[in-house]
């Protein structure tokens, strides 16, 4: 078929290498401006928008995929459909409607649950066993359309957001490809989802990496996971106040939890230092203080010379 491919970050090129390998023919590729990145500050092109130039695609990078030369051109064009994988931008009526057949997005979670833009971090942070993808057809209302495909896959104990994210690419590059030829045989199928069963994951800003230590230590270890590889999840040294992520905390497994307030460094060990959670406590693995490179907790604590009762901080 004849299609248009929106997406931006990298977790978008499984679907569209997919799209390729099936032998769709793609008009054209939408992807954000290039923006600032790094210490320069200089622009730099999305990862979709440098695997198309290398197929040698055309691109298009619109401020809104909604402003009136980009739907001419949509139009113009007359796709089959308009595929939307992790584009960033809510796509108005007269976008959905100028394909021929549909609008499709790819969507990393089970809807109606989890519409939003962090659908996997949420997944984590509420400890669901399993998440999914679903290809949905796009209404005008956040991922609300219709489900064509949808497919689960269990979640690990050590997933992050990152390496669950990897995981439904994948899985989203094929549902995708399955879609869309039901789509051209015409023999898909368009099931409405339960908006009484819908929830929601919000967009995540930097300070939702903030770590409160009142929470139990099962729920801390879940957020750095669901935090990772961003926001990342943080807290605040005591001495100096400097900002310091947490990359690998797991829940101790050692029998009773010393006296101590929540955010206290209870125990240090060879493996890590120990933190007291509101209920139970946290070993801390793997950390990364403001301006200095990931670490061990082991080389940390050599290095800042931490302590036992020295409490990390929320602010």
């Amino acid at each position: 078929m004849k299609l248009v491919f929106s997406g931006t970050p990298e977790l978008a090129l499984p679907p569209l290498e997919a799209l390729l390998r099936a032998g769709h023919e793609l008009l054209l590729v939408i992807t954000q401006p290039d923006r600032p990145k790094g210490r320069s500050g200089a622009p730099r092109p999305s990862p979709v928008k440098q695997a198309a130039l290398a197929h040698g695609l055309p691109v298009h990078q619109p401020e809104s995929i909604n402003d009136p030369a980009t739907v001419d051109k949509l139009v113009a064009l007359a796709p089959d459909v308009l595929v939307v994988a992790a584009f960033g931008q809510i796509l108005g009526r007269h976008v959905i409607e100028a394909p021929r057949l549909a609008c499709v997005n790819v969507h990393a979670s089970l809807l109606p649950k989890y519409r939003g833009a962090a659908p996997i971090p949420a997944a984590i942070l509420n400890g669901d066993a399993e998440t999914g993808v679903t290809i949905q057809k796009v209404a005008r209302k956040l991922d609300a359309g219709d489900i064509i495909r949808q497919a689960s896959i269990a979640i690990d104990p050590d997933d992050t957001a990152g390496s669950l994210a990897e995981k439904l690419a994948r899985l989203g590059a094929h549902l995708l490809v399955e879609a869309l030829a039901d789509l051209e045989t015409g023999t898909a199928r368009f099931t409405p989802q339960d908006h009484s069963q819908a929830t929601y994951a919000p967009m995540m800003t930097k300070d939702d990496g903030l770590i409160d230590w009142s929470q139990p230590a099962a729920g801390i270890e879940r957020f750095v996971r669901a935090m990772t590889p961003w926001p990342q999840a943080f807290t605040f040294l005591p001495r100096g106040g400097t900002s310091l992520r947490l990359n690998i905390a797991r829940v101790s497994a050692a029998g009773g939890v010393p006296a101590g307030e929540p955010g206290e460094v209870v125990e240090i060990a060879r493996d890590g230092f120990m933190v007291k959670a509101g209920l139970g406590s946290v070993v801390v693995r793997e950390l990364q203080p403001a301006g200095k490179r990931q670490m061990t907790a082991a080389e940390f604590v050599r290095g800042y010379r931490l302590a036992r009762g020295e409490r990390l901080a929320e602010a």
